[in-house]
């Protein structure tokens, strides 16, 4: 479904089992908001965006200011056009529609099952400390999916060998306790949450948003701009 899309990175795990989802680059331009210092032309992509993706039969996209927490919007009524709702971190979409969540330098989660049940999950420290991906999981399984037919898609995001963290932070990530400043590597942290809950199907990206800065905006870099990743979910079949 990329005809009419911004630039972006395909996500094939996701594709296997009939899920479309994509991670823009920092060809597309930024896809921030006022109160992460983008303007009104960030505004103009994401209305850009959201008529691409009803050009191709999905005319909902929902979308969070993200809090670096751990709340999980489960969308199960359908709406018009593209929302925005305050204050969440992940999207579960049981009836159809596109769910996006922006990152810079945070790790963000798509993730999909056959029946069209799709989660879109910003993970930052905070998140990953606090469980976002294992209460996004639970949102699906509680509607009756098994984790073992998910997939999960770690899009990119900082590499463990460019970020590092304070000794409270590592502790927080890793149970570890340390006097030193140590390097992280969320994507793996978050992988092994997956699995706990049962995943048996998980991909990740190679990119890193420090070391592919050329194509990708990064905080730690010094960008501003952010990344959107998008998955679209499908209305169950009655029947």
């Amino acid at each position: 479904m990329s005809a009419g899309l911004p630039p972006h990175l395909p996500v094939p795990s996701l594709a296997d089992i009939g899920i479309a989802a994509f991670i823009t680059t920092r060809a597309a331009g930024s896809f921030g908001f006022p109160e992460q210092g983008d303007d009104a032309e960030a505004t103009a992509r994401w209305h850009a965006l959201q008529r691409a993706l009803a050009a191709q039969g999905t005319p909902r996209l929902a979308s969070a200011r993200q809090v670096h927490g751990t709340r999980v919007l489960v969308h199960r009524d359908q709406w018009d056009g593209w929302v925005r709702i305050d204050g969440a971190d992940a999207h579960v979409l049981s009836a159809g529609g596109a769910a996006a969540v922006t990152i810079a330098d945070c790790v963000p989660v798509l993730v999909g099952h056959p029946s069209g049940v799709v989660a879109a999950v910003h993970a930052g420290w905070r998140g990953v400390a606090g469980g976002i991906l294992p209460e996004a999981l639970r949102a699906m399984m509680a509607l009756g999916l098994a984790a073992a037919e998910m997939v999960v898609h770690l899009g990119p995001s900082i590499c463990g060998r460019c970020y590092e963290v304070g000794p409270e932070v590592y502790e927080r990530l890793t149970g570890w306790p340390t006097r030193h400043p140590r390097h992280v590597d969320l994507r793996a942290l978050l992988a092994e949450q997956a699995k706990e809950l049962g995943v048996r199907r998980w991909t990740a990206s190679a990119e890193c948003t420090r070391c592919d800065n050329d194509q990708l905006f990064s905080h730690r870099a010094g960008d501003a701009g952010r990344q959107v990743a998008v998955i679209v979910g499908r209305a169950p079949t009655v029947g």
